[in-house]
């Protein structure tokens, strides 16, 4: 069965496909929770209740959609685009990220995200 997570800020929803892997699965044993979101560049980041290690397959470079989670901030990361120190239109992370899952769904839906929202990632099940 896959395992699905819901992020909510005011009027944006998206779905989160989670992966199976050691991050993911602490996500999903974690939710839910809130936070409040914090911007930098074409990513919304905000603080998890999880205290992870960087894992074997961490990596910087990142595609659209792809969520990760940043173990120096202990934050679930969320990328639709370039962020300060991409190059050209990559899409790069502040230093390596675990990655746990896809957004489903429309990814553009996150631009609305404005620093200091509140946040809310709970368990999706249909």
């Amino acid at each position: 069965m896959a395992r699905k997570a819901r992020l909510r800020s005011g009027e944006v929803e998206v779905g989160i496909l989670l992966l199976d892997t050691p991050t993911a699965r602490a996500l999903w044993e974690a939710l839910p929770f809130s936070s409040t979101a914090c911007r930098w560049g074409k990513e919304v980041y905000f603080r998890t209740p999880l205290a992870l290690e960087e894992e074997p397959t961490a990596r910087e470079v990142v595609d659209v959609g792809e969520v990760g989670y940043w173990p120096p901030g202990q934050a679930l990361c969320l990328f639709f685009g370039p962020t300060p120190i991409s190059r050209g239109q990559e899409i790069r992370a502040a230093s390596p990220v675990n990655i746990v899952g896809q957004v489903e769904g429309e990814v553009a839906l996150l631009e609305r995200i404005r620093e200091g929202d509140p946040v809310a990632v709970e368990r999706w099940e249909e």
